[in-house]
């Protein structure tokens, strides 16, 4: 076995990557506080081509040095926008016909390995690090995700847990994309 070259791997440029098709998730951070989790997260939307993030509340917002550390340039490749608070993201996202869905652990959620999503417009709500998403946004929400777990530790970090819900985004709409064939 050997590494793959950059030419092997097919990368697109930050130019090429704005004019591809996205999936239609919006990432939704609410008051998350680390810069590296917030840099983990634009990272792994630039790898499944999230359509854009919300940085609500006190989330740190590029350009920041630290953000750029865990990012590695997705700040520039992945559309974005800030909100001085949660609620204000989840409005303009109901306008536009956004089905909103926060990563919570919470009565009624729905089991990842259980949740189906049919590729309608959804908003996914990952929130604080210590506190979750704030209980005003879950009431709110369409709809709860929770992930599964087993250990001793019943949470996950916040860039963990994003890779996670991202990556099932992802593979159900490759699935859905490879039905349509």
């Amino acid at each position: 076995m050997r590494k793959l070259s950059i030419e092997e791997l097919k990368r697109v440029n930050v130019e090429e990557f704005k004019q591809l098709e996205k999936i239609p998730v919006v990432v939704v951070l609410d008051n998350v506080r680390s810069t590296h989790n917030v840099g983990a997260v634009f990272r792994t939307s630039d790898a499944f081509r999230i359509a854009e993030i919300h940085l609500c509340g006190i989330t740190p917002k590029p350009p920041h040095r630290d953000i750029e550390k865990s990012a590695l340039g997705a700040t520039e490749s992945v559309d974005w926008k800030s909100f001085t608070n949660t609620a204000e993201s989840i409005q303009a996202l109901r306008d536009e016909g956004y089905r909103i869905w926060c990563i919570e652990q919470v009565d009624k959620s729905v089991s990842l390995e259980r949740w189906e999503w049919t590729g309608e417009k959804i908003a996914l709500v990952f929130g604080h690090e210590v506190f979750g998403v704030d209980e005003k946004i879950v009431a709110a929400a369409d709809g709860a995700i929770e992930i599964p777990q087993a250990g001793t530790k019943h949470s996950l970090n916040i860039s963990v847990t994003a890779g996670i819900v991202l990556w099932t985004c992802f593979g159900q709409h490759l699935s859905q994309d490879s039905n349509r064939d």
